[in-house]
């Protein structure tokens, strides 16, 4: 992550902003919003639009280490995807990027119960984090349909594990996954943040990986980076 995201963080300690933390014990999950192919590889449709902030936070490298630590430590990892279906074609209205998503057929399947064509799709997951989706830390949860969990069985599957903790991690900085955190800790849960487990959309004049760190500092019980994350698990009561 660039020195000047970071100034982001630095500013708000100097402002006397406090910075809680966030001890990570057996009650901590992890939350990880749409890592599939059309955000995190180079063919993806949101990728022209990301990649600049994926190759500054080594996002994809970060995300994979969090795999790694989280099952190497027997932490739960609740991935939030992202679908479309041909049902939602249907939709009469939408924002900005409901738009943009749509028109490129971002996140699309043939249908819920269709399988066709899935496998190596914009909707599929990351190559490099297969190896860890099959494991026994691991709960898909059903997609998220705009930004936020609202409409998934997120916050229903982190209750039914007794999760009261959650680390967020995944794309995108300023939609999903800020609209996630906004979501869990209006209904109670304390959340932090592994950022640079994380990017979002850099065009010229519009950073909004900045933006949502500024946000989610303000918001959040602690920032954390990987490498923060990998170094609080030594201390960490699970």
């Amino acid at each position: 992550m660039k020195s000047n995201e970071w100034e982001v963080i630095k500013a708000a300690k100097e402002a006397g902003i406090p910075d809680p933390g966030f001890e990570i014990d057996k009650n901590t999950a992890i939350v990880i919003t749409d890592p599939q192919n059309d955000f995190l590889r180079s063919d993806g449709v949101a990728w022209p639009i990301v990649k600049e902030s994926v190759k500054e936070n080594n996002t994809i490298e970060n995300m994979s280490q969090v795999f790694k630590l989280a099952q190497e430590n027997g932490i739960k990892v609740f991935i939030s995807p992202h679908y479309f279906f041909p049902t939602d074609k249907g939709w009469k209205f939408g924002g900005a990027l409901e738009k943009f998503m749509h028109s490129k057929e971002m996140y699309m399947r043939k249908g819920r119960l269709n399988m066709e064509g899935f496998e190596n799709s914009g909707a599929d997951f990351l190559d490099e984090f297969k190896q860890y989706l099959e494991k026994d830390n691991i709960i898909l949860c059903n997609p998220h349909k705009i930004y936020g969990p609202q409409n998934s069985d997120l916050s229903l599957q982190l209750r039914k594990y007794k999760v009261q903790k959650v680390l967020m991690a995944g794309m995108s900085t300023n939609l999903c996954l800020e609209s996630h955190t906004r979501q869990l800790l209006e209904e109670g849960f304390e959340v932090a943040v592994i950022a640079d487990a994380s990017g979002s959309a850099k065009l010229p004049g519009l950073d909004t990986f900045k933006g949502a760190l500024m946000n989610l500092r303000m918001i959040t019980s602690h920032i954390f980076t990987t490498e923060e994350f990998k170094e609080a698990l030594n201390e960490a009561k699970l």
